[in-house]
């Protein structure tokens, strides 16, 4: 899909936030970990949500999503009906490696197909090979896994990552009497996770930090149903609050957690952004261009991303476009992930001045106008930012694979043409 966006038109009105999309994949495979019912509500309706629906079907899940434009979904999932994740569901959603912990709980042991390289779950595989998991890697792509029941395991993981979080969190829940886990991530979809295994039945302590104690279930009763709302998604809540003030706007973000957003207001605080927030709003404004509000000393301002509860590297990029309208030079350094500040480019194609220094940091001299150009393919982590610098750009810029929007936020265009921003599909 192709849309057109006439920039420079200020926002206005009120946008109430998405649930989390990344909450509701694991929340999605965590309901499958046993045969009683699971409610899930604020369920939001994106593309990775309906494709993690998908396969879970495949695996077993019956649906009823009578009341799914109200944002709740009910999940049964009676038996497990294949013990394989085929590479057709790796490729599709890396997520899909949580369905692990249902297979191998309910079916003892599983299968995981994969075209990419091991090594991009070498924290999923090293952790439960920690907890006396058998792994055994063929040289096609094929892992086969069993794990056995356990009395008590302490591990650390050797990334702080969510899925490997979420995983090992819902292993335990089941098979384990007790499991401590250090350098756990810590993320606001993974402490939704964790409520979720609570209400079912798991005691766990530590959700928020990174040293996480859970008791599972007893054997002989395992987990139950539950009934739990997902939180909002704070990138979302942020995206469309720096969209506000990139426009010259005035948008009121509504059903905030304002615990999730405290660092990124920092941050967007130092690059002369304001926020009002409250219980549950949010409004960030600032004419431009903004002003920063420090110095740092060999450039007016650093901004780096960490682990939660650090600044999320998912609003690297969104930063990035705040920076080019803010009066000074600021350092973007991504420390967590290589390779994604590539999308630099596509800014300077708009006019930006951008110094790329190396996969991990880039220079931003602002302010600079945006002018209208083609960009192809944004990707999913950098499509909100790459959308809010063709609003605050002069001209109509075009976007090609604008479907992109759709796999973490949804119905974000129309949102935003109801808040007046000028957006037009153009066909595929």
């Amino acid at each position: 899909m192709r849309i057109k966006i006439e920039g420079s038109q200020p926002l206005r009105g009120t946008f109430r936030v998405s649930g989390s999309s990344n909450a509701a994949l694991a929340l999605i495979a965590g309901s499958m970990l046993t045969d009683q019912p699971v409610t899930l509500r604020n369920v939001p309706q994106t593309a990775n949500v309906a494709a993690m629906f998908e396969i879970a079907r495949t695996l077993g899940l019956e649906l009823d999503s009578a009341d799914r434009d109200n944002g709740v979904q009910h999940l049964t999932t009676a038996h497990i009906s294949a013990r394989q994740i085929e590479r057709a569901h790796t490729d599709q959603l890396t997520a899909s490696i949580l369905f692990l912990a249902s297979i191998l709980t309910r079916r003892g042991h599983a299968r995981l197909l994969l075209n990419v390289p091991l090594s991009r779950y070498q924290a999923h595989l090293s952790a439960i090979r920690d907890l006396g998991g058998a792994v055994k890697v063929a040289s096609d792509g094929v892992v086969d896994f069993e794990l056995p029941r356990w009395e008590k395991r302490e591990l650390i993981l050797t990334q702080s990552s969510v899925t490997a979080t979420s995983l090992i969190a819902m292993l335990a829940a089941v098979l384990g009497t007790e499991t401590i886990i250090h350098n756990a991530a810590s993320e606001p979809h993974v402490t939704d996770l964790l409520w979720l295994l609570q209400q079912m039945g798991a005691q766990i302590d530590g959700g928020g930090s990174n040293l996480l104690r859970i008791r599972g279930a007893a054997a002989d009763r395992g987990l139950q149903g539950a009934d739990v709302t997902l939180s909002p998604d704070h990138i979302e809540a942020a995206s469309i609050a720096a969209i506000s003030a990139l426009t010259d706007g005035r948008v009121i973000v509504e059903g905030v957690r304002p615990i999730d957003l405290q660092m990124t207001l920092k941050v967007y605080e130092r690059l002369g952004l304001r926020a009002d927030l409250d219980a549950d709003t949010l409004n960030v404004f600032a004419p431009r261009p903004f002003s920063i509000s420090e110095q740092d000393e060999d450039v007016d301002l650093a901004i780096e991303t960490a682990p939660w509860p650090g600044f999320p590297s998912d609003l690297a990029a969104m930063a990035t476009v705040v920076a080019t309208q803010a009066r000074g030079t600021v350092l973007i350094h991504e420390k967590l992930f290589s390779n994604r500040l590539l999308f630099v480019d596509k800014l300077n194609g708009l006019g930006a001045q951008i110094v790329l220094c190396d996969p991990h940091r880039a220079i931003v001299i602002g302010p600079t106008p945006l002018r209208a150009d083609y960009i192809d393919n944004p990707d999913v982590r950098t499509g909100l930012a790459m959308l809010a610098a063709a609003l605050c750009a002069d001209g109509v810029t075009t976007i090609d694979n604008a479907e992109m929007f759709d796999r973490l936020f949804a119905h974000v265009l129309d949102r935003l043409i109801g808040l007046g921003a000028k957006i037009r599909r153009d066909g595929t």
